[in-house]
């Protein structure tokens, strides 16, 4: 794999994920490289380490978030997904 000088990314996907993702990120108004920003930046805050934690949700508040034994303040557990 090169990796050039210029500030560019490009990987390649199947097309089926590619529609799906500008689907799902159109549907919170953020565009890709937003989405590839945030994350990279969190990536590399954690030391380049994938975290253990649950992904937070795209958009969503700091109190949406699932608490820290994965169950959610009324007691209630929901089914949290990413991207």
């Amino acid at each position: 794999m090169s990796i050039g000088s210029s500030g560019r990314i490009v990987i390649e996907v199947e097309p089926d994920v590619k529609r799906q993702l500008y689907a799902a990120l159109a549907r919170e108004g953020m565009s890709l490289k937003e989405w590839f920003l945030r994350n990279a930046e969190a990536y590399l805050e954690e030391g380049g380490q994938l975290s253990l934690l649950l992904p937070k949700r795209i958009g969503a508040d700091k109190a949406e978030q699932p608490t820290e034994n994965n169950a959610q303040p009324n007691g209630q557990e929901e089914k949290w997904k990413s991207l």
